[in-house]
């Protein structure tokens, strides 16, 4: 063999290395990206960011530190309002006196509920019926009148504000299932007559008692707990001690309707 034949040979072989190592390369490619993928898991992960932390337990907070509140609130008498801090802010003083369902007269339970909503025991939190008879009120020429259940201004009295905001009426709408679910119907009663506000530094029944007429909620009368009633929707305008014509006048109403409500008021027995 010629060296000219036997260089052309040797040519040939490394030629075709070269493209055995170039098919090879290749074919390891695919194979390189499977590993890079099978162990991508293996690879340290990035922390999220103090900003994504701090959204996350914010939105934790909001969703379940209301519900936890009222676990709390389940068994154990609520310490203070929202509207008693605006108020004691203001300078008032603050005479709030807790006392068990079973020591508040039952004349009183069943005249708030005929004064402020009259489907209590029945209904979820939300008056639908109500709702929709306002509404036609509405439609008639009549000036609307408040659709708050019982529920819903106990969620308001003891988690929120008092002013009439868009985003507190949301709040009130999304916390009352909750109470309801959580508390039950008793609970929400006790809760309720203990810290709705009846005058200027006065909440619940048994300062409200004590302060109008003098004597504990449990001895309060039927006149009594219907002045007391009619008096809830504005507790700093309306003296059940002195009361106004209008409330007098409001008396025979609340006490007509506890006679009429019968077996809807059971709740409050």
């Amino acid at each position: 063999m010629t060296t000219k034949a036997k260089n052309q040979k040797q040519s040939l072989r490394a030629e075709g290395r070269a493209s055995q190592l170039s098919r090879d390369s290749q074919r390891s490619k695919p194979r390189r990206k499977a590993k890079d993928k099978a162990g991508g898991g293996r690879r340290k992960r990035r922390k999220p960011s103090a900003w994504r932390r701090l959204v996350t337990w914010s939105l934790l907070a909001v969703l379940a530190g209301p519900a936890l509140v009222l676990l709390v609130y389940k068994v154990v008498p609520p310490p203070v309002t929202p509207l008693m801090l605006i108020r004691a802010q203001e300078g008032e003083e603050i005479d709030y006196r807790w006392t068990p369902l079973e020591r508040i007269s039952p004349h009183l339970a069943q005249a708030a509920i005929a004064s402020e909503d009259n489907r209590f025991c029945e209904h979820w939190g939300f008056d639908f019926g109500e709702v929709l008879e306002i509404f036609d009120a509405w439609r008639g020429g009549e000036r609307p009148r408040g659709a708050s259940t019982i529920t819903m201004q106990t969620a308001k009295n003891v988690l929120l504000w008092p002013e009439r905001r868009v985003v507190r009426k949301l709040l009130e709408a999304w916390l009352t299932p909750q109470l309801e679910l959580i508390w039950g119907k008793r609970r929400i009663l006790e809760v309720y007559l203990n810290v709705a506000e009846l005058g200027p530094g006065i909440y619940g029944a048994e300062a409200a008692a004590q302060r109008h007429f003098g004597k504990s909620a449990a001895a309060l009368t039927r006149r009594e707990a219907a002045l007391l009633a009619a008096a809830l929707p504005s507790p700093r305008r309306a003296t059940p001690a002195q009361p106004s014509d209008y409330l007098n006048g409001r008396v025979p109403v609340i006490r007509q309707r506890v006679d009429q409500l019968g077996p809807m008021l059971a709740c409050a027995s």
